[in-house]
């Protein structure tokens, strides 16, 4: 029997969406016939350490993966559960993402005091969240809305929106579907109002590009749709070098075929993308569809360069 040993991050939501992929591959693998058991390693990240600097100012690629990454390449461990949105553009040389499970609600949503909608925030409100990238939009939605940086995993984002005087935070709402906390969402924030991040809402699962028994395994649980809408965002995050510091979003589709299947190669794939200045005075958004994800990725791309992203994103990588 192979025992698996899964790193992963130590934070609540880390350990929890973990758990679940266990738990789906030990399904898995046993209507498959393969014989394996389960070991969970918490492994520190940079992210993890660093929570009183934005992580636009802690800049650098990979805070929440790097570690894990070394642990895969030195053989301590033998799968990683990473929540897409944090992996950089770069693959490591001798990792693969083994699996792209199903996608969970990739939207932003809204936890408020007093249970208000976005709309009903009074004037000047006080909005906590540490994405660039959700600032910018809201800046642009609501230009009276207070923006603030928050940090910590998402139990103690919650815990400040009561305590550090915060009027709504904004969080992914896969966060709190995985962990069973969707009772606190006030409003899912409309993707028109505000494009995800590249990823949100989907994990990758890491292992070791010659590790045929890992692959086989995770092959069982990937989701060819959410495979490639995730591809054709990532290729889309790639060609303009975007990160956590960078207000960059892209959110893609997969649309069925009638009687066909998402996987298929006729199935068409819908993607809009934004870039904006952190202040949310320049937003701009683009939208393309087609069938391959890397030429939609791309496509959405150089529409943007057109319309002037590479100067906002050189001022903000100067």
């Amino acid at each position: 029997m192979r025992k698996v040993i899964v790193g992963t991050r130590q934070s609540a939501l880390a350990l929890t969406q973990t758990g679940q992929i266990i738990e789906q591959l030990k399904q898995s693998a046993e209507q498959h016939g393969i014989a394996c058991e389960f070991e969970i390693k918490k492994i520190v990240t940079k992210g993890d350490i660093i929570l009183d600097v934005t992580l636009s100012k802690v800049g650098g690629k990979g805070l929440f993966v790097k570690e894990i990454e070394q642990a895969l390449l030195d053989g301590e461990i033998d799968m990683a559960v990473h929540s897409m949105k944090d992996m950089p553009w770069e693959r490591q040389d001798g990792l693969i993402i083994g699996a792209t499970p199903e996608r969970v609600d990739p939207r932003d949503c809204l936890i408020t005091r007093g249970g208000v909608s976005l709309s009903e925030l009074p004037q000047g409100a006080k909005l906590g969240t540490s994405s660039l990238r959700r600032a910018a939009q809201m800046k642009a939605y609501r230009p009276d809305l207070q923006i603030e940086s928050i940090r910590g995993n998402i139990d103690s984002r919650l815990r400040k929106l009561e305590t550090e005087g915060f009027d709504a935070i904004m969080l992914a709402a896969a966060g709190l579907h995985r962990m069973g906390w969707a009772d606190r969402i006030v409003q899912y924030v409309p993707a028109d109002v505000c494009i995800p991040a590249v990823g949100q809402g989907a994990l990758g699962i890491e292992c070791r590009e010659g590790d045929r028994f890992m692959i086989d395994l995770l092959g069982t649980i990937d989701h060819a749709a959410t495979a490639l809408a995730v591809r054709a965002e990532r290729r889309f995050l790639g060609r303009l070098n975007g990160g956590c510091q960078i207000p960059l979003g892209a959110y893609a589709v997969v649309q069925q075929p009638e009687g066909g299947r998402t996987d298929s190669p006729s199935s068409r794939i819908e993607m809009t993308g934004m870039v904006g200045s952190p202040d949310g005075r320049e937003l701009l958004k683009e939208y393309v569809q087609g069938y391959d994800p890397d030429e939609l990725g791309d496509q959405l791309a150089a529409k943007l360069l057109e319309q002037g992203a590479e100067r906002i994103l050189a001022e903000l990588r100067g």
